[in-house]
Order: structure tokens, then C-alpha cells, then sequence
């Protein structure tokens, strides 16, 4: 029980001290002292420190201090105070948060776990854009991308897609296009919303994805022109 009480928030001392006091009752210093191994003038600074966060009160009796446990129930309220007291401090950092959250970001993915992050986070978007589609992305993260696109279909969330590899065919709610096989790339460029990932389809690949406002539109002005060439 010491270790729950520590984790509540108490200090090993406190909770040694308030756990005396629920199994003997309301006890003088000397016989906390004896129970706990604590020193005596320890016990008089735990016990003042317990009063004040109301766990342990006392009475005087033949003018001698007899402390005694408060209701176990303390301890909720006890959570609950500083839940009230932290509450406004938490809804001021996440405004901090979000704020800074909504300026630009550059995040670095590798290896085939990090590329799920990164599709994964696509399909939070309305539409996808995708220059230079490779079957290499399929060689990679394989049984994957069924998943991927299912969920994907399932969300209604559309993609237009420019290729080289006319191998690329039929995948749900996409429109595709190809362009010559001398265009041919191992990098890929995935466009949604205001994030650009820039993925390296390698044996073990590599994600770049920039989130920018303006770096996205540009890519998406690229990927329109490339659109209107691409047959």
C-alpha cells in the first residue's frame, strides 16, 4: 500500500506515517515512532505535513498530542483538488500546443514501420495526391496497402495517382495516369492537405513529410501541370 500511497502523492515518510496511524488508531509520536522506525522528530514533521493536506488530525489529551488517520476518502479528494487545480493549466498548455502544432513540422520515418505512420496519417485527409506511384511501394509493405486502400475506400477518401508502371491498375477510388517509363523514379511525392511526404521506395525506406501550407500548394501546382501531361 506505501507504493499506491507514493503514486497518490504522498512522500515515503507520509505514507509510512498515515498507514501507522490506520492500524493503530489515534497514537502518540513514541508509538508512531516505534511502529514506523522513524525518527521521532521525523514523526512530528510528517505529522504536520499530514495535517495540512488533511489526512491526520490530533487531539490533546493529559496534554499530549494523540494523532489520528482521517477518512481514507481523503486521498480521493486530495486527487481531486489537484485535478481542479491543474485543469486550467492543462487547457492553457494545449492551447500552446496546438498553436505550435499548426506551424510547420519536418518528421523523419524509416524502415517499413515508420512508412505505416505516414499512410496512416493520410488517411485523416479529404484527397490524395500521388506523384510518381511505384510497384516497388508494394514490394515493400506487401499484404499492407489492401489494408491500406480498403480503409481508405471505406473513409471515401479519394486519390489521383501519376505513374510509370502501367502494372499499377484498378486500386479503389483512384483516378490514374501514366507518364513515360523515362520519368521513371524511385522517390515518390504523396500530397495531402497541407503535408507533402517525399518517400524513397528502397529496401529500406525513408519518409520526409513537411507539413507548410505553401510547400504543399506548390507540389500540388506541380502535381496538376504533370496532371495535364500525363496520359
Amino acid at each position: 500500500m506505501s507504493e499506491e500511497l507514493k503514486q497518490a502523492g504522498l512522500t515515503e515518510n507520509e505514507s509510512k506515517v498515515y498507514l501507522a496511524l490506520v492500524d493503530l488508531g489515534p497514537s502518540l509520536a513514541g508509538q508512531i515512532s516505534r511502529k514506523t522506525g522513524l525518527h521521532r522528530r521525523t514523526i512530528y514533521d510528517t505529522t504536520e505535513m499530514l495535517i495540512k493536506k488533511g489526512l491526520v488530525g490530533y487531539i490533546l489529551k493529559n496534554n499530549r498530542k494523540l494523532f489520528q488517520a482521517s477518512n481514507p476518502n481523503r486521498l480521493l479528494e486530495i486527487i481531486k483538488e489537484k485535478e481542479n487545480l491543474i485543469s486550467p493549466l492543462i487547457e492553457s498548455l494545449q492551447l500552446k500546443y496546438l498553436s505550435t502544432k499548426e506551424k510547420e513540422e519536418t518528421n523523419f520515418y524509416k524502415g517499413k514501420e515508420g512508412l505505416k505512420t505516414v499512410f496512416e496519417d493520410q488517411l485523416n485527409s479529404k484527397e490524395i495526391l500521388i506523384l510518381g506511384a511505384s510497384p516497388k511501394a508494394y514490394e515493400v509493405l506487401q499484404f499492407y496497402f489492401k489494408w491500406y486502400d480498403k480503409s481508405r475506400k471505406e473513409k471515401k477518401i479519394k486519390a489521383k495517382i501519376i505513374a510509370t508502371d502501367k502494372k499499377i491498375k484498378k486500386i479503389p477510388l483512384s483516378e490514374i495516369k501514366y507518364l513515360p517509363n523515362k520519368y521513371e523514379n524511385p522517390v515518390a511525392v504523396n500530397i495531402y492537405d497541407d503535408k507533402t511526404a517525399i518517400i524513397l521506395w528502397a529496401k529500406e525506406p525513408i519518409a520526409i513529410v513537411i507539413k507548410n501550407k505553401e510547400i504543399a500548394a506548390g507540389y500540388k501546382s506541380y502535381f496538376e501541370l504533370m496532371w495535364k501531361i500525363a496520359r
